[in-house]
């Protein structure tokens, strides 16, 4: 099992940026691939960035592609969302989740570890 704590949320002007830190505890941090999604009020949970288990590939949403970068460091056993360019759309609740496999899902349900969350507000 994994345990994930997310941190480094906040409140940001347009065009500002952020860094999301997902602190995982455990040993085999290496074994998981690692995603972030988010939700906004009143909508469906949304896929934002997903990273392999060496960091290699990744992979993105098309609404943040281009802005925001996931990364890891398995040394640390932390993932890293930087988010650029922020737009008062990306106000949403940011959530780290953690797979076993070895894909890059973009489905919620294929995550088996998730954080309690942290929140982003965008302001305009």
């Amino acid at each position: 099992q994994v345990q994930l704590v997310e941190s480094g949320g906040g409140l940001v002007q347009t065009g500002g940026s952020l860094r999301l830190s997902c602190a995982a505890s455990g040993r085999t941090f290496n074994w998981y691939t690692l995603a972030w999604f988010r939700q906004a009020p009143g909508k469906e949970r949304e896929f934002v960035a997903a990273i392999g288990r060496s960091g290699a590939d990744t992979d993105y949403g098309d609404s943040v592609k281009g802005r925001f970068t996931i990364s890891r460091d398995n040394g640390k056993n932390t993932a890293y969302l930087q988010m650029r360019r922020l737009k008062p759309e990306d106000t949403a609740d940011y959530y780290c989740a953690a797979n076993r496999g070895g894909l890059l899902w973009r489905r919620d349900d294929e995550y088996d570890y998730w954080g309690q969350g942290t929140q982003v507000t965008v302001s305009s």
